[in-house]
């Protein structure tokens, strides 16, 4: 079982940054993908960016050029640097893993950006 830990969210004006971390735990393996998904009031949950364990990455068109997605895969911890808010990336961001056939997810971590 695999446990989530998102943290760095909060409040920022469009054009500033953020950087969400998250970290797993209960497995002393690396992931094989990890990544962001991010769901907005009344919207359904979306793909943000993921990046695999030997470096692929795959990013939602929406932030291409803003967002960058990382790792260290010794620690199992992904992080989001976000550049160039938008008042529409305002969402609930989530951690997500796949690990053994398993879909895992943190408990979310709100990024509100205002204009």
């Amino acid at each position: 079982q695999v446990q989530l830990v998102e943290s760095g969210g909060g409040l920022v004006q469009a054009g500033g940054s953020l950087r969400l971390s998250c970290a797993a735990s209960g497995t002393r393996f690396s992931i094989g993908t990890m990544g962001w998904y991010r769901q907005a009031p009344g919207k359904q949950r979306e793909l943000v960016a993921t990046r695999t364990s030997n470096g692929n990455t795959n990013y939602a068109d929406s932030v291409k050029g803003r967002f960058t997605i990382s790792r260290d895969n010794a620690k199992n911890t992904v992080y989001l640097q976000m550049n160039s808010l938008k008042p529409e990336d305002t969402a609930v961001y989530y951690c997500y893993s796949r690990y053994r056939s398993g879909d895992y997810w943190g408990q979310g971590t709100q990024v509100t950006v205002s204009s």
